[in-house]
C-alpha cells in the first residue's frame, strides 16, 4: 500500500501521557512504513522525539492556542512536503491543523483527544480519535463525523517486567520497605487530590507497616506536595515519602515499585512492567485492578470518580489488602503484564492509527466542511468570549471541559444511587 507523508502535532512538550502517546505512535506507525514528523514547542520531550529517529520541526512556545499564524505555517508545510494527514492531538492543535488541511485535495486533518472531554466546536466532518469506550459513545451520539478509539497505548518491549532498576532505590533514600510509585505531572487538575491522600495514608501506616510511598514527576503543584511530604517524614521520623522530580526515562521508578497507584497511561505503562495496580481518580475515587474490576475500567477509562466521601478509608483498606498478601501481588501484577500485551500494545495500536489515517485521507473532500468549519469557528468564538468573561469574575475552571464532564458523571452516580 502506499506510504503515507504524516505530521503529528501534539499539545505540548512537557512530559505527560497525551504527548508521550503522540510520540511513541508516531514511531511506531513510522515503523509501519510512513514518512512521520513531530511539530511543536522545544520543550523536554524532543529528546525523546531525537531518541526515537523522528524529525522536530519547531513551533514557537509563546503563541496564542489556537494561532492563526500557525495554522498557515501548517498549510504551507501541507504544500511543500505534500503533507497527507495533519494530526493534531487535543483541540487547540486539531483546529490548526484543520485549518491547514482545508479544501486542500488528499490532505486530511485528524484529531485525538486523550482528555475525558471533547470539545464541542470541534469540526464535525474531522476523523476525531478518543481514549475510552464510554467518550466514544458519548461523542458518536452528538456529532456527524467519525469517532474511533484507540485506547493509550504503550510499549510492551521497552516497558516490562525485566526491566532493571538499577540503583533507583539507594540513589531516592530508598530503603527495603515495600514500595509504592505513582508517576505523574505534579498539577492541580485531577491529580493532586489523588497525590494528595496517599501521602496521608501511606504516613499513616508507614507506622506499623515497612510502607514507602516515590512520587515521580514534576509541575505547578510540586511545593503544595513536597509540603505534605515533609509533614509526613517528620511525623514518621523517616523517609516515607520520596520525590524524585521529573525522570525523562521513569522506567526505573517502575521497575522498583512493588505496586503503583494511577491513572491513564501511567497506569497502563505499571501493567506493563507486571505491578499490582490502584486505579486513582477523584472525589475519593480508588480502585485495584482485579479481573472483576478490569470492565470498569475498559469501559469508562483508566481514572474514576467517587461520591466525595471516604477516599482516604478505602485506600487504606486496599493497602492494607495487597500489604499482607505477597502471593496476591504476584498473581494481579501478572494478570496486568497479560493484559496490557493483549490489549494495550503498542504494535496493535499503531495499525488501528494507520487505518484511520487511510481511511481519513480516502474521504478527504470539500463535502460539508465549509460548513462545519463556520460552526466551529462560531463554536469556538463563543467559548473564547465566555472564558473572557468567567476569567473577569473569577470564576473560569483552568480545565472545563473536564470539569463539566466530572460535574455530570457527579450528577449521574446520585442519580443511580437514588434507584
Amino acid at each position: 500500500m502506499a506510504e503515507l507523508n504524516i505530521l503529528v502535532y501534539p499539545h505540548a512538550m512537557e512530559v505527560g501521557g497525551s504527548q508521550l502517546n503522540a510520540i511513541e505512535l508516531a514511531a511506531a506507525v513510522r515503523d509501519r512504513g510512513h514518512g512521520v514528523a513531530v511539530i511543536g514547542e522545544d520543550g523536554p520531550l524532543v529528546d525523546r522525539i531525537h531518541a526515537l529517529g523522528l524529525e522536530h520541526l519547531s513551533l514557537p512556545s509563546k503563541r496564542r492556542r489556537p494561532s492563526p499564524s500557525v495554522a498557515s505555517h501548517l498549510r504551507s508545510l501541507v504544500r511543500r512536503r505534500g503533507l497527507n494527514v495533519v494530526h493534531g492531538y487535543e483541540w487547540p492543535p486539531a483546529l490548526e491543523a484543520a485549518a491547514a488541511a482545508y479544501g486542500t485535495p488528499g490532505t486530511a486533518a485528524v484529531c485525538t483527544v486523550m482528555s475525558m472531554a471533547v470539545a464541542p466546536f470541534l469540526p464535525a466532518t474531522m476523523p476525531l480519535v478518543v481514549g475510552t469506550a464510554a467518550l466514544q459513545k458519548h461523542t458518536a451520539a452528538r456529532r456527524h463525523g467519525p469517532v474511533h478509539l484507540i485506547e493509550p497505548p504503550v510499549d510492551v518491549r521497552e516497558n516490562a517486567p525485566d526491566f532493571s532498576a538499577g540503583d533507583f532505590r539507594a540513589q531516592y533514600g530508598l530503603d527495603g520497605s515495600l514500595l509504592l510509585g505513582v508517576v505523574c505531572r505534579l498539577v492541580p487538575e485531577l491529580k493532586l487530590e489523588g497525590l494528595l491522600t496517599a501521602i496521608e495514608v501511606v504516613g499513616r501506616l508507614a507506622a506499623e507497616h515497612p510502607l514507602q510511598l516515590v512520587v515521580v514527576g514534576d509541575g505547578p503543584a510540586r511545593d503544595q506536595v513536597a509540603g505534605h511530604a515533609r509533614k509526613a517524614n517528620a511525623e514518621a521520623g523517616r523517609t516515607v515519602v520520596a520525590l524524585t522530580g521529573q525522570l525523562m526515562d521513569p522506567r526505573p521508578a517502575y521497575a522498583a515499585a512493588d505496586v503503583m497507584l494511577g491513572m491513564g497511561g501511567s497506569a497502563l505503562r505499571a501493567l506493563a512492567f507486571g505491578k499490582p495496580l490502584v486505579v486513582q481518580g477523584e472525589r475519593g475515587f480508588w480502585e485495584l485492578l482485579t479481573r472483576e474490576s478490569c470492565p470498569l475500567f475498559l469501559e469508562q477509562g483508566w481514572y474514576g470518580i467517587g461520591d466525595g466521601a471516604g477516599g482516604p478509608e478505602l485506600l487504606t483498606a486496599i493497602l492494607r489488602q495487597l500489604l499482607d498478601d505477597a502471593a496476591l501481588r504476584e498473581r494481579l501484577g501478572r494478570y496486568g503484564r497479560e493484559l496490557a500485551v493483549e490489549r494495550f500494545s503498542l504494535h496493535r495500536a499503531a495499525q488501528v492509527q494507520e487505518e484511520i489515517y487511510r481511511t481519513a485521507v480516502a474521504s478527504a473532500a470539500d463535502g460539508g466542511q465549509t460548513r462545519a468549519g463556520l460552526r466551529s469557528a462560531a463554536g469556538l468564538i463563543s467559548y473564547k468570549m465566555r472564558r473572557r468573561y468567567e476569567g473577569m469574575r473569577g470564576t473560569a475552571a483552568r480545565d472545563d471541559f473536564n470539569a463539566a464532564v466530572l460535574a455530570q458523571a457527579a450528577a449521574d452516580g446520585k442519580r443511580e444511587a437514588a434507584r
